[in-house]
């Protein structure tokens, strides 16, 4: 029951420990998400002292920008491949260390260290691989696919982009998997075997139906890497070769602060978050239906 003589008590705990990080929350997102929203309504190029309203001209703009649609359509075949093969490898990844192989601490922390690595410097490690160590086993084994680097062809950079985040990201879901796979009693796989189950059945029809809130999250969290993509993207292969694998990210970047059009700019980033949020909590929703009917 609520008791107004114990408010005093509890506003003050609630300024010694809430009130600190939600003040930064607020300072650090909330602040400049409101304030890059009002910035789509003006002309403002980050440094002219006059700023001028121009309602919703930056969002027809943006919306009749060719440019934007071919890096947002190239953006989300990114992320669909992402998903799929992240999520198929990190659970497959899952499956092998949990299955009481020897070794399997290590070959865990093995997997799992790509995603250590910060995108700029992964970019460049790759760009080595995919330009030198491979173009040097192409030529030498003959194979004419990896002759030559396939950071200079249009078709073949962008799979680069999609191998790279694979590999980067597939540990961090496996670790989910992981936690998923470990919840699920053992009771319940043993009296499946003892009813005469084979794996692939206690793996169909056990172990992935009370697998969905892993796979909930982990479908999260690689859509929302996947779409916000920069780093590796800027240290791999720059957007070229000719803007082919300029991601939604790096075009919105480069439209507002290299042309300094920061009205557009903005236009196109809320258009961007609206898309992403939409299909984030699609996602979710669709997939909690799952969770509560499994």
């Amino acid at each position: 029951m609520y008791n107004e003589k114990n408010f005093p008590e509890k506003a003050l705990v609630f300024l010694g420990f809430a009130f600190i990080p939600l003040l930064a929350f607020f300072l650090v997102k909330v602040l400049p998400f409101l304030m890059g929203v009002i910035m789509t309504f003006t002309n403002w190029d980050g440094i002219s002292t006059s700023i001028e309203f121009k309602g919703l001209e930056n969002y027809v703009e943006a919306f009749k920008d060719q440019e934007f649609w071919h890096s947002l359509w190239i953006t989300t075949k990114y992320v669909f491949l992402c998903i799929v093969l992240t999520n198929v490898l990190a659970f497959s990844l899952a499956l092998l260390v949990t299955s009481g192989m020897k070794g399997q601490n290590f070959f865990r922390l093995g997997f799992f260290t790509p995603n250590l690595i910060g995108g700029i410097i992964l970019g460049f490690i790759w760009q080595f691989v995919f330009s030198r160590v491979i173009v040097y086993v192409g030529k030498d084994l003959g194979w004419d696919i990896f002759s030559q680097s396939w950071l200079a062809d249009q078709d073949k950079a962008f799979w680069t982009l999609v191998i790279v985040g694979v590999w980067q990201t597939s540990g961090y879901m496996m670790l989910i998997y992981i936690a998923g796979l470990t919840g699920i009693s053992s009771s319940l796989i043993e009296a499946a075997t003892i009813d005469g189950a084979s794996k692939w059945k206690a793996l169909t029809r056990i172990k992935i139906p009370l697998m969905i809130p892993a796979f909930t999250i982990s479908v999260f969290l690689t859509l929302q890497r996947s779409f916000m993509v920069y780093d590796t993207n800027l240290s791999l292969t720059g957007g070229g070769p000719y803007r082919s694998t300029e991601f939604i990210a790096m075009h919105i970047y480069n439209e507002a602060f290299l042309n300094q059009n920061y009205g557009p700019g903005q236009a196109k980033a809320f258009v961007f978050f609206i898309i992403v949020a939409i299909i984030a909590i699609t996602q979710v929703r669709v997939m909690k239906k799952l969770e509560v009917n499994s």
